[in-house]
């Protein structure tokens, strides 16, 4: 009897677990095609959006809605409310940490962003986050080694690869 108790007990402590599963960043490491890979990062985002909180769930969605049609302010608050529920989900920093990004509130961008990437250190989102608010601080060079933790986790993403060019011309002194 006692050991069905412990282990429902761990069953319950271990719970269910949400956010993307180690497999999900290998295949997108090895992604033998760039589709490939923006399929799994597709997976990877959906997986983000799970916060294990159907209350922060809801209220998440209706924030990525409301950026999405430019109601910023209201979208600010809505993740404020989501942290409140989930002090511990790593999107809802990275999203909150766009916005700020988005209105040049560069020390709560940066905040914001480290709290997402202290929670999931696998965010390549975020590390494009860091590498863009580090750019606009003037700090090219620790920007290019975010884009360059970006692309570890995600080699053809895009922003992170192009930002890295970008800021590699530069230092070569070849104008952008």
């Amino acid at each position: 009897m006692f050991k069905s108790l412990f282990t429902a007990g761990l069953i319950l402590v271990a719970g269910p677990q949400y956010g993307p599963s180690d497999e999900m960043f290998e295949e997108l490491k090895t992604a033998p095609t760039e589709e490939e890979a923006t399929s799994v990062a597709l997976d990877i985002w959906a997986a983000w959006m799970e916060s294990g909180s159907a209350a922060a769930d809801l209220v998440m969605e209706r924030a990525v809605t409301a950026q999405s049609n430019g109601e910023l302010e209201l979208a600010r608050e809505l993740y404020d409310r989501v942290i409140a529920i989930q002090p511990d989900y790593a999107e809802v920093y990275n999203r909150r940490a766009s916005l700020f990004l988005l209105e040049d509130n560069m020390p709560e961008a940066l905040r914001d962003v480290n709290e997402a990437l202290r929670l999931e250190p696998r965010h390549f989102g975020a590390w494009v986050g860091l590498g863009r608010v580090l750019e606009q601080l003037g700090a090219p060079d620790e920007a290019l080694v975010a884009y360059q933790e970006a692309l570890k986790i995600h080699p053809t993403l895009a922003p992170a690869r192009d930002a890295k060019a970008r800021i590699e011309r530069a230092n070569n002194g070849q104008g952008l």
